[in-house]
């Protein structure tokens, strides 16, 4: 059984999609368009492809790191986050994403990383990544559960060092 929530699955785009995008923002012809359906935009889409090409081109041609998408009222960075996309969590934290923004599951992007990833490497670094940035360890998701915790939970060892090392108890 798949740990991937629909909506991640189906927040995909075409290969053509990024091409498109591509000769768009090189041609000077057209607008980068911010919403390529009713609830993702273009970093969004980025995000969980994990094309860091396609967000820098994005973010370059006005795309907002700062957006909120998708059913569940999140960000990019929640959706890089949770998938351990960790350049693309690094580029949306340089361009100011926010960092501890809720969604409606309850969950910021360091609980997706922890709650949604699966304690390996990638997901680790996003952890660390986030935390660097300024991520704040101690935001509950809605049952009072932190981070720290999840990871502890999970048995994510590397994962709850970083953020005990980050003043985490």
């Amino acid at each position: 059984m798949s740990r991937t929530p629909t909506a991640a699955r189906h927040c995909t785009s075409p290969p053509s999609a990024g091409n498109t995008l591509r000769r768009a923002r090189s041609s000077g012809s057209a607008p980068i368009p911010t919403r390529s359906t009713p609830s993702y935009d273009v970093l969004t889409i980025a995000a969980v492809n994990n094309d860091l090409e396609m967000l820098k081109i994005a973010l370059a041609g006005g795309g907002n790191a700062r957006a909120v998408t998708s059913p569940y009222d999140g960000t990019a960075l929640i959706a890089a986050a949770h998938r351990g996309h960790v350049e693309i969590v690094r580029a949306l934290i340089a361009a100011k994403a926010p960092l501890n923004h809720v969604n409606n599951l309850g969950w910021t992007a360091l609980l997706e990383a922890v709650v949604l990833g699966n304690g390996g490497a990638n997901h680790t670094a996003t952890v660390e990544a986030l935390v660097k940035g300024g991520a704040d360890i101690f935001l509950p998701d809605r049952h009072g559960t932190t981070a720290l915790a999840h990871a502890r939970t999970r048995g994510y060892s590397q994962i709850a060092r970083i953020l005990e090392n980050a003043g985490g108890r």
